[in-house]
Order: structure tokens, then sequence, then C-alpha cells
């Protein structure tokens, strides 16, 4: 592995894309104010200098911008777009869902989409009324997608990069609250992590906590709060999900809880308990709780903080589950 830089999560992304441009002349980053202002979280300042044929601003258009990407992924460019907020993506909901998603069964093979959507998504940092949704279960009901969610910087540069130089196209979502929250060593030049694999953050053996994005930190801060001894399961990709990592987990712990920001009805830890019944039953010791957001659109400002998981919330669920 080669030599590390101290970065955030919003440089991370920034020297990802400014590798992969380098490295591949077919790359393409484009978006809302995405070049001369350098997006509106900066994580592509500069680029525009550096790659001038490469990076463009575009219409305030997400279906146009997601449809242009489809076009592009299908004559042998690699387009990474950015949507300014993932709650704007529902504009470009059908070119998605119906195209994008598709198009390599559509064409049996013959066409591919190998377009990464980068976008911030989640609470945490009081924006105005549709900038906070964590819509990620939506993204992961659609065959075709791979859906991904980084919370550490090495991390963002290595699956940023990865879903850049895959085939297929990839919903790449990042917390919004973790772009400038903290720094870590990240490597420069090459470096990739495989989509499709969780990472456990923490081991033990009395419990399993699963989490990503933004809520793996408060997660990791709650059972240092507790004498429990648990892994905790940073998912990383939601589709395609490393089942194995945690089913492996809970069939070692007997105990499982699940944490996400996203509302609870039909949240992705509904379907982590689901697959864990389906191989873990007989191993399960109490039944698997879910800590998870409220079924409300995610409140401003004020009532923000009442609404996202945290870590007193997460440690009466450790409790709790520990204690049936």
């Amino acid at each position: 592995m080669s030599d590390a830089n101290q970065l955030r999560i919003i440089e991370a992304v920034s020297q990802a894309l400014d590798e992969e441009l380098a490295r591949d002349d077919d790359v393409i980053v484009y978006g809302e104010d995405v070049g001369i202002d350098g997006g509106v979280f900066r994580a592509t300042q500069g680029l525009i200098e550096d790659h001038p044929e490469q990076v463009h601003d575009s219409p305030l258009a997400e279906a146009g911008i997601i449809g242009l990407g489809i076009g592009l992924a299908a004559t042998g460019f690699r387009p990474v777009p950015e949507i300014q907020f993932q709650s704007f993506l529902y504009q470009g909901f059908h070119q998605l869902q119906q195209h994008a998603s598709r198009l390599r069964s559509r064409t049996r093979g013959t066409l591919s989409c190998p377009m990464t959507i980068r976008m911030p998504f989640g609470g945490g940092i009081r924006a105005l009324e549709h900038h906070s949704d964590s819509y990620e279960a939506g993204f992961a009901h659609i065959p075709g997608l791979k859906v991904v969610v980084p919370s550490t910087p090495a991390d963002t540069k290595g699956l940023l990069t990865a879903a850049i130089r895959d085939p297929d196209p990839v919903v790449f979502m990042e917390p919004t609250r973790l772009y400038r929250a903290s720094s870590e060593p990240v490597p420069e030049g090459e470096y990739v992590e495989p989509l499709g694999a969780a990472a456990v953050r923490r081991t033990g053996e009395d419990l399993t906590l699963i989490s990503w994005g933004g809520m793996v930190r408060d997660t990791l801060d709650a059972v240092e709060e507790t004498e429990v001894s648990a892994d905790v399961i940073d998912l990383r990709t939601i589709s395609p999900m490393d089942i194995d990592t945690v089913v492996a987990s809970v069939r070692k712990t007997g105990r499982c809880i699940v944490v996400h920001e996203a509302p609870r009805t039909a949240g992705m830890a509904a379907e982590l308990v689901a697959q864990v019944t389906d191989e873990a039953f007989l191993y399960l010791e109490a039944p698997v709780e879910r800590v998870t957001g409220y079924d409300v659109p995610v409140p401003m400002f004020a009532r923000e903080e009442a609404y996202l998981p945290d870590t007193s919330r997460i440690v009466t669920a450790i409790e709790r589950t520990v204690g049936f």
C-alpha cells in the first residue's frame, strides 16, 4: 500500500475523482455547479482546471443529468454525475429505474451502464426541507443498481474508485454530516475497496450491531458507553449486501441490532431482520432490534436531532437486547 495523507471524506471524494479522471479519459464528471464553483460542498473544487475536457457544469435538470449519463455510458464513457442532494434525484428516478438499471438486461449484455451517481444524503446539518432524506432502501429495491454508502475517508476513496470502474450503475451515497467531521489516513495513489463487502469495525462475543453511513460512528460510540462485547458491522454496500458476514456474526453472538436513520417502515433494517431470521433464527437468543428514524419527513432545524437515532437510543436497545 502506498503512503497515506490525512483526509476528510470530502477530500477523499475529490482525490478519487481527480485520480480517476487522470487515469481514464472516458471518465466524465458533471452536474449542477460542479465545474466553476466546485459543487455545493466543494467536492469537485479545482477539477475543472486540471481536467477541462472531462468536467462540466450541467443545467438544473436531474432527469436530464441521469438521462445524459445513460447515453454517455452506452457509448463507451464512464459518467460520474453529481446530484446536489439525494432528495433531488427523485426527479430523475424514472431514468434511473426504467433505463439505467435495465440497460444490460434489456440489451442482453450488448450494452452496460457504467455510471456512478454521487450524492450527499442524510440529516445532521440542519438543512432545508428536501435536503436530508435517506432513501437507500428505495434504490436497493431496483434490480440492476448497486448502492454504496461509505462511512470513513479511506473507504470513500476506495469504494468510489471501485464504483467508477464498475461496469454497471452505482448509486454512491455520501453521508453529508460526515463530510468534514474527522480525518484519517487515506492511501495515496491507486486504492480500491471491493463493492459488496462489509467491514467489521469492532469485534465481540455478546451482540451484533449493523449500521452504515452516518450511523456507524454513533453505533461505535454507544458500544463504548456499555460493557458489552460486540461486533459492529459497517455494511458499506447496501446492494449487493454482504449477508454472509452478517449471518456469521449473528450465529456467533446470538443477538442483533440494526441502526439506520431512514424511516422505520420498509427500511433496510426490515430486510436485514428478515434475512437474519431466514439464516440464523435458531441461533437467536433475543428478538432482532431496530433503531431507526421515524415514519415522518425529516423535521427541520430544532427538531432534527430528535428524529435522528442517537447514542442514547442505541444504548437503550443494547441493554434491552442483552438483558432479554
